[in-house]
């Protein structure tokens, strides 16, 4: 999980966006974009896709399971 959190953050930050912007970007909410950010929540596999797509990335890259 800590890959994600990482990933998630230096994907957000080279976008130079907030995490609500992210949410308006994606249609996910701020609150929970905040929770895995934090370790707090875990996301499901839609939001994980959303974020993929948005970013362009694969989902073993945001999720730390390949370089």
């Amino acid at each position: 999980m800590d890959k994600f959190i990482e990933r998630l953050k230096e994907l957000r930050a080279e976008k130079k966006l907030t995490q609500s912007q992210l949410a308006k970007e994606t249609g996910l909410s701020q609150s929970a974009i905040a929770l895995w950010e934090n370790g707090q929540r875990i996301p499901n596999a839609l939001a994980i896709i959303t974020l993929c797509k948005y970013f362009a990335v694969t989902s073993d890259f945001l999720l730390g399971i390949s370089d």
